[in-house]
């Protein structure tokens, strides 16, 4: 049977790693889960499909990105709504149905993390997948929701931005009461669709977002108020007077400013400099209600947000109780695509193994099996060499690879020698004794320098 060549197209939007590539995810990923299991979030996970019409309806423009799913064979036996699935295109509408749920068995206020593949059918683009892997934590409750959780939610974020080898990142804080308030006040009924508009100005910029505010029914001069107050950001709660100076009252914007000044000055005091208020993120998603976040690189704020979310209070209901919450999320394969897309971080090696053992002829396989077991009883990484070649060219295999050390059975008077491939020192050494420097035991993930 004669074997054919097949061509492989590769399909765009579905993001696919190098191991030195991996090497990098995996310890964001790593740096992400301990940082959420140190604040006390337990992790879940949920199904990959909803039923569409769970979906349709929450995520604003999402909706038109939803895939559906069914058998080839055919319609799924029974029918009924369980037949129209989509995958999730977010964490928190499969989040709120898994609260419903389990109700009775959860203990409120109940926090949970998150990471999971999603999936949008939007067009691919830089930093823009089809697949893509989020990080979310949520704490909700029964009833009413206390707002100090909206102030802990950046602050695990930031604790997180903290530990990685990225540029400094800025949260950027609004609550949609005000923008909500401050639209009433203006005399806007549709605010909905006022906010998914404010939402495109870093896309389109404030000219493009005024013409369609007016296009959209508002008068030359409220959209004009509404491009003032997106326009305000401070470090501090000193948004609040200058909110005030624009002239507009209305109760549930005085709620907003309230409650976002409380998050603010929290932040300023646990973690300066990483939030900010900014009224101009809006949050296309039509379920949150109060604080929103979204987060940018300084230095790189074309790339746009790599970690968003806020307050929702009406997104889980079982008829009798409603459970608000609030959530935060980071878009990890975003935030991936770009910092290895330019080169702006890296990992040391391209495998695990801190030590290539060795293997002098097949007969002597099984000495270097021996070596390999008993480093790896001691929790050092490890691999044998795949052939016998000479010794030069499995020091230049471990080289391509990163591996730092090579070790040699029987090399020596004493037994085993281990040599440092970077140094070109080599060493005595027994391999239920031999330390590997901490600093070498792992791969590290580093910045690099633009």
């Amino acid at each position: 049977m004669s074997a054919r060549s097949t061509k492989i197209t590769p399909i765009s939007g579905f993001p696919e790693y190098l191991p030195q590539q991996r090497i990098v995810e995996q310890h964001f990923l790593d740096v992400i889960r301990s940082t959420f299991e140190l604040h006390g979030f337990p992790s879940i996970e949920t199904r990959a499909v909803e039923p569409v019409e769970r979906l349709v309806g929450k995520g604003g423009d999402a909706d038109k990105e939803i895939y559906g799913v069914h058998r080839l064979a055919g319609d799924d036996e029974g029918g009924g709504p369980e037949s129209e699935l989509g995958l999730h295109f977010d964490l928190t509408v499969p989040f709120a149905r898994y609260v419903v749920e389990n109700a009775g068995k959860l203990n409120f206020p109940f926090r949970r993390h998150q990471i999971q593949k999603v999936w949008r059918g939007e067009r691919p683009q830089e930093g823009r997948y089809r697949e893509f892997t989020q990080c979310d934590i949520d704490v909700v409750d029964v009833g009413e929701l206390s707002g100090h959780f909206e102030a802990e939610m950046p602050l695990v974020m930031a604790e997180i931005f903290a530990k990685l080898p990225i540029p400094q990142m800025v949260i950027q804080v609004n609550n949609r009461k005000i923008p909500e308030g401050f639209y009433r006040g203006l005399g806007i009924e549709d605010v909905a669709g006022t906010l998914r508009i404010v939402d495109k100005l870093d896309k389109i910029g404030p000219e493009k977002v005024a013409a369609l505010l007016v296009e959209a029914g508002r008068t030359p001069e409220q959209a004009q108020a509404c491009l003032d107050l997106a326009a305000i950001r401070t470090e501090d709660s000193s948004f609040v007077d200058r909110v005030r100076a624009l002239g507009v009252e209305h109760p549930v914007l005085e709620e907003g400013l309230a409650a976002l000044s409380a998050v603010i000055e929290t932040g300023r005091v646990a973690a300066p400099g990483a939030m900010v208020a900014d009224l101009r993120i809006a949050r296309g998603l039509d379920y949150y209600t109060g604080t929103v976040y979204e987060t940018q690189l300084v230095g790189h704020e074309s790339w746009g947000s790599f970690c968003s979310g806020g307050r929702y209070d009406e997104l889980a209901s079982d008829g009798k109780n409603t459970y608000p919450g609030v959530g935060i999320s980071i878009g990890l394969s975003r935030l991936l695509g770009l910092l290895l897309g330019k080169g702006l971080v890296t990992a040391s090696r391209k495998t695990p193994s801190a030590v290539l053992v060795s293997v002098a002829d097949e007969a002597s396989r099984p000495a270097s099996v021996a070596a390999a077991t008993a480093l790896r009883a001691r929790g050092i990484p490890c691999e044998v060499a795949p052939t016998a070649a000479k010794f030069g060219k499995q020091i230049r295999f471990a080289d391509r690879r990163g591996i730092p050390y090579v070790w040699f059975p029987d090399a020596g008077e004493h037994g085993d020698q281990v040599k440092d491939i970077r140094s070109g020192e080599q060493v005595d050494a027994r391999a239920d004794t031999w330390q590997c420097p901490e600093e070498d035991l792992h791969p590290s993930v580093v910045a690099v320098e633009e």
